[in-house]
């Protein structure tokens, strides 16, 4: 007698395999903000998830993830997300998308968003321009739902695989929304 496991109520994506150009190329996974890796600020801020994967080289981390790189290789975040989906072991009902460089977003930001998708399909965090962030709570069969052809995803826009979907945006508090892609919005938010 064979059993299927029932679906996980929520797993994560970790988008950490970026190519951080405007940094010098380095690994944000690793970078340290407040004595704790980047990752690490993540993982945290995830940490109802039952299951975590993670887009992006294996570092050593404090809880059991995941690590895998999108296929294909720095074929953006769409492609990330996408190859994040497959990577579970069980099935999430529904999938926090997390990029790696957003410290700020916390355990309360993602109850907030889950709060909030509703009958939607998910919910996305908006900075004060309300402009979208890679922060969000998405269910996963919709965002299958909407999955383009295999090898259609490479260098696919966000945007457009979002499109697809019925996204509540959620504004976010203070500077839960803020991301580091340069040294001086490390600096700015406090690193080193």
């Amino acid at each position: 007698m064979t059993t299927t496991m029932p679906p996980l109520a929520l797993g994560a994506i970790i988008l950490a395999g970026g190519t951080a150009a405007r940094m010098g190329g380095v690994d944000k996974a690793s970078i340290e903000l407040h004595g704790r890796t980047l990752l690490t600020h993540a993982l945290d801020a995830v940490i109802d998830a039952g299951e975590v994967v993670v887009l992006g080289d294996w570092v050593a981390t404090n809880r059991p993830v995941t690590f895998t790189r999108e296929d294909p290789h720095q074929g953006g975040p769409a492609a990330g997300i996408l190859t994040g989906l497959d990577a579970f072991a069980r099935s999430p009902r529904h999938v926090v998308i997390l990029a790696v460089d957003m410290p700020r977003v916390s355990m309360a930001t993602i109850a907030r968003l889950r709060s909030r998708v509703g009958r939607r399909d998910g919910a996305v965090l908006c900075d004060l321009t309300g402009r979208r962030q890679l922060a969000m709570v998405v269910d996963a069969d919709r965002l299958r739902a909407v999955r383009p052809p295999y090898g259609d995803e490479f260098g696919m826009p966000l945007h457009r695989l979002l499109d697809g979907l019925d996204l509540v945006d959620v504004p976010a508090l203070e500077d839960e929304a803020r991301d580091i892609d340069s040294w001086a919005d490390l600096r700015d938010l406090g690193g080193s």
